[in-house]
């Protein structure tokens, strides 16, 4: 299964993000006080808001501690947030613990070295386009789009198709059901 993206996606039942390089294009935009801003993608943001409307969990665990990526988590309704810390196995094994979900069920979608424990450890590793190489080799599906860019939109709908959800969720908003 760890070989076959389809199949591993099938099993998916939560999806993991790291947000620096993932969800942001991983600059720091500093701004004349010295504060941090982040650039996010609405395309990611939209595809995080399906996949949970499809029943996907999504979770973040984050090296960096940012306001501005916390915001945007919890404008997103995401409750899974983990920032601050380098070291994110301690974090996959407590929400493994706290959903009582094996690893297997899992995907992890990074972009460089922090992440690559974790992905080491799911049943759907996946990294971005513009990830470090030793992170795509760990990866069974990649994004053609970088972090910040429709990486997260692309791995949503990858893991909605394989699923079968992602036309029903299309058909909701062609129609206007949502």
């Amino acid at each position: 299964m760890k070989n076959d993206p389809e199949q591993a996606a099938l099993k998916t039942d939560l999806l993991v993000l790291d947000a620096d390089g993932v969800l942001t294009d991983g600059g720091l935009y500093y701004d004349q006080n010295g504060g941090i801003m982040k650039r996010f993608n609405v395309q990611d943001g939209l595809g995080l808001k399906l996949a949970m409307a499809a029943g996907l969990q999504i979770a973040v665990i984050t090296g960096l501690n940012s306001a501005a990526v916390e915001k945007r988590i919890t404008e997103l309704g995401i409750t899974d947030y983990f920032a601050g810390s380098v070291h994110k196995m301690p974090y996959l094994e407590r929400l493994a613990r706290d959903k009582n979900l094996d690893f297997l069920r899992m995907a992890y979608l990074g972009d460089d070295w922090v992440d690559a424990r974790p992905m080491m450890h799911v049943g759907l590793p996946m990294a971005v386009a513009n990830a470090q190489p030793e992170i795509k080799k760990l990866a069974i599906w990649t994004s053609t789009a970088t972090g910040g860019h429709g990486a997260v939109r692309q791995a949503v709908r990858f893991i909605l198709q394989a699923q079968g959800k992602l036309e029903k969720q299309w058909q909701k908003w062609s129609h206007g059901d949502v």
